[in-house]
């Protein structure tokens, strides 16, 4: 068959295939538009998920005539002036999704430049395109998607239920929502329901600072829990900036679907972004949770290629080291900083697993209703089983009224051998004492090994590792960050490496598969990280079996103890897996559980 050139129809619908995938994917070119003409409303009404209708409107600066109609023509931007792919400092700058939209769909646009007497319509139906006619409009541009995918049935099979693809479309919405606080966003459905309302504030006129303004916005999107109990992050490295927001580890999800993470404001997916966050938590949260996050990266646009994929949704650094690096170490700081906090949605879900009883004038106590299960069975997955017969309550002397102003206060008794109840200044806090001696002894070993550095184990036979012999040349390279590690190396000809010490602590391992491991992530990251991550794993064993179990009878001094140390180490308000080390409840709480208040 002779080789042709395609009808211009044909490419559009090809090109839409890859930017316009479904209905949200056509929302978000549309309002990224309009944030890039300075919009400071944005109205979306959505009917059937956005696949009969997608309406954006906003009050930016408009086009005129002549701009309109070539909008809908492919790569035709105002987004690189100086054709400049180094420096974008828009959303948008590839010139295709009008053009695409239009291809699959019933295509209007009806726009009026700020400070023009005039406006404007242009209509694109299945890639047929009309002419540029007058119409009415008072600001601003507003964007008719009917029957998207018409052009193309084929992708109309693809669709999901009316129900997802219309949260998906909110959820892009959000995503740039989140990065964008001074600008109103609303989101209406079907029979004129409001599905979304986010007023826009400016940080100067509500007297409050970005961060405030910030938090409030993100707080509106991802819920109250989330914003009360959220750390800020504000760290800086070799041009890159990173702020926002980062849960404590107790507020931690199922899945990595509340980690949201923006680069030079541009709502984006990374593989690199992801794993950062992964490794900034892995000693806090157990392998099947994941942290709520929202992160905003700006640094130099010529160290950030966004223009990898047409959805714009994935970006590449100059530094892929730098980034992660500042990413792992900005969230372990603010970590750190939080001491033994815990979130309060601990002390919520604490006060919902009570279990209100009622009594029955004959005697006996009846349940009134069934709850979660209380705080001993919630720990008994992880906890050793109890086999003592002492009585499950011991009281202890009355605690020093110096002691109850400490955070955790004073001990008071021990439940069950496994719990201490410590009295504060306004209310009371429960401990886990095996959870919380084992972060104790985790945060211990790793100061050791901070101040003394890791131990190492000669072999007897030093083992052999082929590789590729860039591997083999990268790993060889990085021997003396290695060592520091406990990992002892050298090169071993062209294509290969001998391994003469390891860590002590791995005891019997797969040599030959870390040190493959440890070639790739140096190739594609710059640094060893899985050797790091596999140290910290044994120390977090270590501790686990080394730290008070549960069913130990404490005194009062050592509990004292227990709770004067939590105090004073990082990261005390959860154990190495993620759970909570303990729960306070304030007098009120604890009034309204007795109908006090």
């Amino acid at each position: 068959m002779a080789i042709r050139q395609l009808p211009a129809v044909v490419v559009n619908r090809i090109a839409a295939g890859e930017v316009i995938e479904r209905p949200a994917a056509a929302v978000k070119e549309l309002v990224e538009n309009a944030i890039d003409a300075g919009a400071q409303r944005v109205e979306v009404t959505l009917r059937d998920g956005g696949a009969s209708l997608i309406l954006v409107s906003d009050d930016g600066s408009g086009m005129d005539a002549a701009e309109l109609a070539l909008a809908i023509e492919r790569h035709c931007t105002s987004k690189l002036p100086d054709d400049d792919l180094q420096h974008i400092r828009t959303l948008g700058f590839r010139g295709e999704a009008l053009p695409s939209i239009g291809a699959v769909s019933r295509l209007a646009i009806v726009s009026r430049r700020r400070g023009e007497a005039d406006a404007f319509k242009v209509a694109v139906e299945g890639g047929v395109k009309s002419a540029v006619e007058p119409a009415a409009l008072s600001q601003g541009t507003r964007v008719e998607v009917r029957d998207l995918f018409y052009a193309t049935p084929a992708r109309l099979k693809f669709l999901k239920s009316v129900r997802a693809e219309r949260d998906a479309a909110i959820d892009a919405i959000e995503r740039l929502a989140m990065a964008y606080p001074s600008i109103a966003f609303t989101v209406t459905g079907d029979e004129e329901k409001p599905l979304l309302r986010m007023t826009a504030v400016a940080p100067d006129l509500a007297g409050k600072s970005a961060g405030d303004i910030r938090r409030a916005r993100l707080g509106a999107i991802l819920g109250r829990d989330f914003a009360d109990n959220a750390l800020a992050i504000d760290a800086a490295r070799e041009g890159f900036h990173l702020t926002g927001l980062a849960g404590l580890p107790t507020l931690s999800r199922a899945t990595a679907r509340d980690q949201y993470l923006f680069v030079n404001g541009r709502p984006v997916r990374d593989k690199l972004l992801a794993g950062a966050v992964r490794g900034a938590y892995q000693d806090f949260l157990a392998r099947d949770r994941h942290p709520m996050v929202v992160l905003f990266l700006t640094g130099p646009e010529e160290d950030i290629d966004v223009n990898v994929h047409p959805a714009k949704a994935e970006v590449r650094f100059r530094d892929a080291t730098l980034v992660r690096g500042l990413i792992v170490g900005a969230l372990r700081n603010a970590l750190t900083v939080a001491g033994h906090r815990a979130a309060t949605t601990v002390a919520t879900q604490a006060l919902g697993a009570f279990q209100p009883v009622h009594w029955s004038p004959r005697g006996g106590a009846a349940p009134a209703l069934t709850l979660n299960p209380g705080l001993a069975e919630a720990s008994a997955s992880y906890q050793t089983p109890l086999t003592s017969t002492v009585p499950a309550v011991r009281a202890v002397e009355a605690p020093i009224l110096e002691s109850v102003a400490h955070p955790l206060g004073a001990a008071c008794a021990q439940l069950h051998e496994t719990y201490i109840v410590a009295q504060t200044a306004d209310g009371l806090v429960i401990v886990d004492q095996h959870a919380a001696h084992e972060r104790l002894v985790y945060e211990r070993m790793k100061a050791e090994i901070a101040a003394t550095g890791v131990k190492r184990q000669i072999l007897l036979i030093p083992e052999v590792v082929e590789l590729d012999p860039a591997d083999a040349a990268r790993l060889a390279a990085r021997a003396v960050e290695l060592v520091e590690l406990g990992l002892v190396i050298e090169a071993f000809g062209p294509g290969a490496v001998v391994v003469r010490e390891v860590p002590a602590l791995l005891g019997e391992t797969d040599i030959k598969g870390l040190i493959r491991d440890l070639a790739d992530e140096i190739a594609e990251l710059g640094g060893a990280l899985s050797l790091k991550e596999r140290l910290e794993h044994v120390c977090g064993t270590i501790a686990c079996h080394g730290s008070v179990r549960a069913g130990r009878r404490l005194n009062q001094a050592e509990m004292n103890a227990l709770l004067r140390d939590m105090e004073t180490t990082p990261h005390s308000g959860q154990c190495n897996h993620g759970r909570p080390t303990y729960v306070a409840l304030s007098l009120a709480e604890i009034e309204k559980l007795f109908g006090r208040r």
